[in-house]
């Protein structure tokens, strides 16, 4: 048994949780600076096969010039992969463009806050994550300046299209939760699937709707955008996850829309408001909630044998075979011996114990 060591949930899962919001939050802008090229339907799977294609470029070179340093994806993988591809890379996008069709802007931006509640709710509900008061209210005040940021003044006038909006937000909730069963292997194999499969269904529906192939110009500014906003930001995502859990990860990520405005007011000069200094106070305010977060407890852990990149830290004491790979970090699969100890900890990879 041992008490209280050095580690930190601070680094890298917290810079890693709010580059990815960073990344994400900056493509809203500049997609929609794309709209008026491009079909909505078209553009949504032009961004998920720019980020395929991109990081399938970067693979390549990158298995060509060292060794890859992440688990692969095994054939027991494919279930959940193949549920995060239906919810949140095919799903998802038609019902939101089925709702925008029939909603205004301001109201589909209120409702696109949804997401970073499902996600938390799911986590917190369905897969048990660890929840207290700390977190609870930094949660909260992040999503209220969320909200408070897309408001875009007056009523919000809810429609047919609400319900499509709000079930697109449940299905990519379900997509960061189901996202964590993966976490553990190669973030950038994951997201070269889900990119290529996603976008090329949501292309091939766009060109059923009628909708007609872009100018070239507008076609390579979208696969920047999505391999940006898209790709490395949901490989940032995944290896958050891995130290933060689903709920955190998603709290931090829901500092997108401030991120997307601040971004706006430096690219195309839209007046700093009042909203955006309170919307941008409250989410600070949360965040400092969660990275001053102490969550330690006597805990147990249970035998697990899995496979991931690891450093031999005080949860990997294990012995290693001839065939294993030498340095640190490294990949092979590797044996938990049960352990019971004391320390900071968050629900990571080995952390994802009940209360």
């Amino acid at each position: 048994m041992t008490e209280g060591h050095n580690h930190s949930h601070l680094w890298p899962g917290v810079p890693l949780a709010l580059t990815s919001a960073a990344l994400f939050g900056a493509s809203t802008p500049l997609a929609k600076q794309l709209i008026g090229a491009i079909d909505p339907w078209m553009l949504a799977g032009l961004l998920y096969l720019g980020a395929g294609a991109g990081l399938s470029v970067y693979r390549l070179l990158r298995l060509q010039g060292s060794e890859n340093g992440e688990a692969p994806l095994r054939r027991s993988d494919a279930p959940w992969l193949a549920l995060v591809i239906l919810a949140g890379g095919i799903t998802g996008p038609v019902l939101l463009m089925l709702g925008l069709a029939r909603t205004d802007a301001s109201s589909a931006a209120l409702l696109l806050n949804l997401e970073g509640l499902a996600t938390m709710l799911i986590a917190w509900l369905v897969f048990h994550e660890n929840v207290d008061r700390r977190i609870f209210l930094g949660a909260m005040a992040i999503l209220c300046g969320a909200v408070l940021i897309s408001w875009q003044g007056g009523l919000a006038r809810f429609g047919w299209g609400a319900p499509l909006i709000a079930g697109a937000c449940v299905c990519w909730g379900i997509d960061n939760n189901l996202t964590r069963k993966l976490s553990s292997a190669d973030p950038v194999q994951i997201v070269i699937v889900k990119g290529l499969v996603a976008g090329s269904v949501n292309i091939a529906l766009a060109f059923l709707r009628g909708a007609a192939m872009p100018p070239l110009a507008a076609l390579a500014l979208a696969g920047i955008v999505g391999l940006l906003g898209y790709g490395i930001s949901i490989v940032f995502y995944v290896l958050a996850l891995r130290h933060l859990g689903t709920a955190r990860c998603g709290a931090y990520f829901s500092t997108a829309p401030f991120i997307g405005s601040t971004l706006a007011i430096l690219l195309f000069h839209t007046p700093v408001t009042l909203r955006l200094i309170a919307a941008g106070s409250l989410m600070l305010w949360g965040v400092w909630l969660h990275v001053t977060e102490g969550h330690a407890h006597w805990h147990e852990h249970q035998e697990i044998t899995h496979e991931h990149a690891h450093r031999h830290d005080e949860h990997h004491q294990h012995e290693h075979g001839p065939d294993d790979p030498p340095g640190e970090p490294h990949v092979h699969v590797h044996t938990h011996t049960p352990l019971r100890h004391k320390h900071v900890h968050f629900p990571d990879l080995h952390h994802r114990h009940k209360h």
